[in-house]
């Protein structure tokens, strides 16, 4: 089943895709609603998909965004910190950091520059969304608690990431401005016929800038499975239904970072306003967003030197 997100005569709803149409759920009904429930509301008369607005399939109360691609870390950490390689760390376990929950955007939603940017990416990705709190999975029970999967598209603000990751921390600005979300939620069981003799889901994922090919991988190259991110998500603390693990972007030019370590140089170029990025994902959809400019950052100062008084 593909569950939707829509707007449609200035309302929001929900309902079943169904071809190139849309089932649609009692006026009021949220999608976070069914996957917290498990129940599918009675439908209403067909609404042709070309007449709808795609939104964000859920509103998710959070994102946790991995890096599960050995080949993807190995070519971005050349082009954002110049080190060769992946860290040793990296095989430990599945790292993520949290993404911002409040900047998901549909499937062919235009995305702003981030304020400040000039080096605009985007990530390839896959995400889980959880069905049934939880918490100190197994990954055995991990797989029943997933309700299914959807495209996520983590847009990187590079040259921002670059210089806030010197700090130690992790991403922030240069993460924090834009994740697309859909076109729709798939529920588990569809996917179930592309999962492989390892327990991973080999589906074909390519991407494309202004309708040119600049990347194509599978699902299956994950260094852990999605059972085994959510056990690992949930391990000392619960995982809630509709909450967002992405897979971490895919290699073989999931994102232009990627290419520019790869080849030591920009290559192809950061996008710019206009730039269309188009991800497909099989089994799932496809996600277009065109790139649009953004807001002018507000200034602020540097940080002061201060005496560092004490009481």
């Amino acid at each position: 089943m593909r569950l939707a997100t829509y707007r449609h005569r200035n309302l929001r709803r929900c309902g079943i895709v169904d071809g190139d149409s849309v089932l649609p759920f009692p006026e009021g009904t949220e999608l976070l609603d069914v996957v917290r429930t498990g129940s599918v509301p009675a439908t209403g008369a067909a609404v042709s998909l070309a007449g709808v607005r795609l939104l964000p399939p859920i509103e998710p109360p959070s994102v946790r965004d991995f890096v599960t691609f050995e080949e993807h870390v190995e070519g971005v950490r050349r082009s954002v910190s110049g080190a060769a390689g992946v860290p040793g760390a990296w095989y430990d376990a599945p790292t993520f950091y949290f993404a911002n929950p409040h900047a998901m955007i549909g499937a062919h939603d235009d995305v702003p520059v981030p304020p400040g940017s000039n080096v605009l990416d985007f990530e390839l990705e896959v995400a889980a969304v959880i069905g049934r709190e939880g918490r100190d999975l197994s990954p055995g029970q991990a797989r029943d608690h997933i309700f299914g999967y959807t495209i996520f598209n983590d847009w990187s603000a590079r040259d921002l990431q670059s210089r806030e990751m010197q700090v130690g921390l992790g991403p922030c600005k240069g993460k924090d401005s834009a994740t697309t979300l859909g076109p729709w939620l798939v529920t588990a069981d569809e996917l179930e016929p592309y999962r492989d003799a390892d327990g991973f889901l080999r589906l074909a994922l390519t991407a494309e800038v202004n309708g040119v090919e600049v990347g194509r991988d599978l699902l299956s190259n994950m260094g852990w499975p999605f059972e085994e991110l959510v056990a690992y998500a949930s391990r000392g603390t619960r995982v809630l239904p509709g909450d967002v693990l992405g897979s971490g972007t895919c290699g073989n030019g999931g994102c232009l970072a990627e290419l520019w370590g790869l080849r030591g140089r920009q290559d192809p170029p950061p996008l710019k306003p206009g730039d269309t990025v188009t991800l497909t994902v099989e089994g799932v959809g496809t996600v277009s967003n065109t790139v649009v400019p953004g807001a002018t950052p507000v200034p602020l100062p540097p940080a002061r030197t201060r005496p560092r008084t004490r009481p």
